[in-house]
Parts: C-alpha cells; sequence; structure tokens
C-alpha cells in the first residue's frame, strides 16, 4: 500500500470491516489513487507480505584469485572473524568412523567393481518401449498366443473344480469390491490384492483332493538376480517383483522334443532402428556371472511355480499394459535362467536336457493376464538354434463391471448395481495353472 492510500485510511481502517475497506480501495484506484499521478497499489489481501515478496537474486560466489608464492593473512589462529583479514580454508575433515548418514560414495571410476563394458540392467521399474517384442528379443524367444490345450483341460475337468465353484468366486469378487472396506468403495491397490489372495485361498480349497499342493509355499518382497549375454552385449535382470509361488518339485515341461527342436526355424524379431537396450539402466559397477534365486541353497522350496504381479502394487512406477506384460516375461525368464544356472551351472551355455518352466498371472483386479514360459536353452548369445518359448494370453476380463452405485443415463439405467458380467472361464485358466504340477 502506498504512503498516501495508508494516510487516508489510518483513523477508518480499525473500524471498517475487510469488505468495504476493499470497496474504498477499488473506488480511490479507478480515480488514479489518493494522490494525483499515484500508481495503482498492488493488493494481496489473500496472502502474507512474506509470499508476496519478490525473491532475491542469488549471490554470485567471489572469485578466489590465488598468486601463486603470495600467501594470504587469515583470522585463522584468532579464532575469531577480525575484519580486513582473509577468511581462512581448511581441508575436509575426515573422520575416523563410519558415519552412514554423511556418507559420500567415491566417484565410480574408483570403485572396486567398475568396469569398462557396461551392463544393462532390467528392474521391476523398467518401462521398455517396445513391450513385449523387445522382451521377446532379449529372452530369445518364440510367442505362441493363448495357454497350452493340456493346461486348459485341468480345470474343465470336473474332479478338478471347486464345489460351488462360480458362486464362491462371485463372492470373492463382491468381497474385494464392496465388503472389505468402510469407506464408500475401496481403491484399485486394495481390491486388486484382495481379491489376488481370494482367488488364491480359493485354489488352495482343493489340497485335500490334491496333496501336491500342500509343497507349496508364497512368498514376497524377494530379491532376483540372473546374468547373460546377448549379442556382444551384457545383461542382468535385477529386483523384487511381487508374489511368488514357490514349490519343493519342478514344473513338468509344456512343450515336448520335437516343438522344441522345431523352434530352430523361428527368426527372433527385431525393431531396427530402436536399439534392443532402449530404457534398459546402464550401469559401469555391477558384479558379472551373479545370480541369485533370492533364497539360502537349502531352501527346501527352490523352485519358482507361478509369479503373481499387480499393475498398480507400486505407486511411484505404473506401467502401461504393454510394459506390464513386457515385465512379467523378463522375471518369468530371469527366475528360470536363475535355476538353471544354479542346476547346470553357467558354463558352457547349451540346451537344456530338461527345460525350466515358469508361470506367471498379471492383473489389475479386473483383467488378466497369463503367462507359461518354457527355458529350453542358456545359449543366448546369437538369434540362431534353439529358442525359448512363452505362452500368453492377454486381457482376460474376469467381470465387466462392479459398481457401488447404478450407472443411469437419459433415466435409464445403464448398469444396475452390484457384480455385473460374470466370465467363469477366467477363473478357470486361473485354476488350471494353479493345478499345473499338483494333477
Amino acid at each position: 500500500m502506498f504512503p498516501e492510500t495508508a494516510r487516508c485510511f489510518k483513523t477508518a481502517a480499525p473500524f471498517l470491516s475487510p469488505a468495504v475497506l476493499l470497496n474504498d480501495l477499488r473506488r480511490l484506484s479507478a480515480h488514479g489513487g489518493a494522490g494525483a499521478g499515484c500508481p495503482q497499489a498492488r493488493r494481496h489481501f489473500s496472502v502474507s507480505r512474506c509470499l508476496t515478496a519478490k525473491v532475491p537474486p542469488p549471490r554470485t560466489p567471489r572469485e578466489r584469485v590465488h598468486i601463486p608464492g603470495l600467501e594470504r593473512v587469515t583470522y585463522g589462529e584468532r579464532m575469531h572473524y577480525v575484519p580486513g583479514l582473509t577468511k581462512p580454508v581448511y581441508p575436509p575433515w575426515e573422520k575416523d568412523y563410519k558415519d552412514p548418514r554423511h556418507y559420500k560414495s567415491p566417484p565410480a571410476h574408483e570403485m572396486r567393481l567398475y568396469k569398462e563394458k557396461p551392463c544393462y540392467v532390467y528392474n521391476q521399474r523398467t518401462s521398455a518401449l517396445e513391450g513385449v517384442r523387445q522382451a521377446l528379443w532379449l529372452t530369445k524367444t518364440k510367442l505362441i498366443s493363448g495357454l497350452p490345450p493340456q493346461l486348459l483341460s485341468l480345470a474343465e475337468n470336473p474332479a478338478n473344480q471347486i464345489p460351488d465353484q462360480d458362486e464362491r468366486v462371485q463372492n470373492a469378487i463382491k468381497h474385494a469390491r464392496f465388503w472389505d472396506t468402510t469407506q464408500l468403495r475401496p481403491g484399485k491397490v486394495k481390491y486388486s490384492n484382495t481379491l489376488l489372495l481370494n482367488l488364491l485361498h480359493l485354489c488352495a480349497a482343493l489340497q485335500p483332493s490334491h496333496p501336491a499342493i500342500g509343497r507349496r509355499i508364497l512368498a514376497e518382497k524377494y530379491s532376483l538376480a540372473a546374468t547373460w549375454k546377448r549379442g556382444k552385449d551384457l545383461f542382468q535382470i535385477r529386483g523384487q517383483n511381487g508374489l511368488l509361488h514357490n514349490s519343493m518339485d519342478p514344473l513338468p515341461e509344456v512343450s515336448g522334443k520335437q516343438d522344441v527342436s522345431d523352434t530352430v526355424d523361428h527368426i527372433v524379431e527385431t525393431f531396427y532402428p530402436v536399439s534392443p537396450t532402449i530404457d534398459l539402466q546402464k550401469v559401469h559397477v555391477y558384479k558379472e556371472d551373479v545370480n541369485c534365486l533370492g533364497f539360502r541353497d537349502d531352501y527346501p522350496y527352490p523352485h519358482a511355480h507361478t509369479l503373481y504381479f499387480l499393475e498398480d502394487a507400486d505407486a511411484n512406477c505404473k506401467l502401461r499394459p504393454e510394459q506390464f506384460r513386457a515385465k512379467m516375461v523378463m522375471f518369468a525368464f530371469g527366475n528360470a535362467l536363475a535355476r538353471a544356472h544354479k542346476l547346470y551351472g553357467t558354463q558352457p551355455q547349451h540346451v537344456l536336457d530338461r527345460p525350466v518352466t515358469v508361470q506367471a498371472v498379471g492383473s489389475n483386479g479386473r483383467i488378466f493376464q497369463f503367462l507359461v514360459f518354457q527355458l529350453n536353452t542358456t545359449d543366448l548369445s546369437g538369434d540362431d538354434g534353439i529358442k525359448n518359448q512363452v505362452w500368453l494370453d492377454e486381457n482376460v476380463e474376469l467381470y465387466d463391471f462392479a459398481k457401488v452405485r447404478p450407472l443411469i443415463k437419459k433415466k435409464q439405467v445403464k448398469v444396475p448395481a452390484g457384480l455385473a458380467g460374470y466370465k467363469p472361464e477366467t477363473f478357470t485358466k486361473f485354476l488350471a495353472l494353479y493345478l499345473h504340477g499338483a494333477v
């Protein structure tokens, strides 16, 4: 506020309401202010002065001129500031103990694990530009649409189905979408996780008739690491990938020897001019030949059975559906490769006598992705020879709508409240992957 305006309202301001004061200021501004030629005052009644003040420009550090042979006179020995004397410059203080709160890492080229050759790392937050195509090239894999018929036939057998299966699955969906909350409706992260656990609980009800289910266990927050070479580049997959179903017994191979031999004629698709290493983390500090399943060697459940992924499990990283499926392919391949290296060693790389099979299921609470990966070879350097195989059934809906309130348009109910459009064949595929290896 300008001085003239302040004098005008010096006596009246304490007795006027804010609305009256604001109207008077507007009237003064319309007539050129309190004095002739007075510029219009800037009014900020909604914020404090500290928020409307201008930010001072950053200070430019003074350039220190060093003259060889000339020693500066400082006030360091006097232990206090003295005008006219130079500020002393002390060497950095190095503690004689390790303080993790003030740790400064050395430059990368001075680290013990530094290597000139880069390594490209795929982790749980990697968003591959080309999606599944890029994952197929990195893993030297042949893609087959749909799930294997012999797996689907497992759940179609009435002896392998759950009593009142459709009704219990619909109750599991309603529990996740409507009942498991104190709010109006649960969030997507909550109901997708609740639905996955409910479906796993339903499948576990078959343990009395299928004792092999009791030889499994669920594990989460485990760390995976696997290394391989593709062409002249070195690749690693690291990170935590979600919920893992481990088993005492390995999964049987899905594809026979003849089908595996036929993969020689398959040509792995490229996406030139895009580099296959795009969006992968490039590091120079790494360990070579690192292969870890995330468990001790004497762990009683060493074989990975099925990996379960949730799209919105990580709030800081949301992947698109294509990149989400690529993540499923990569981590299923990583678990299979790390297991193959434990069984057969890292050298030499060859075709496996008994392929390693790992399954994966992805979900966002309504749409499911089903995947079966079979590792046939660890020789991934070239594009020729035996290829790995992956069966992918994508974008399978479990139901159409789950509405707390009906959807009404133009006074007509388009979608009723409750669960609508339940599709039992989706849970049949989920159950088939669960029963694989137990029938």
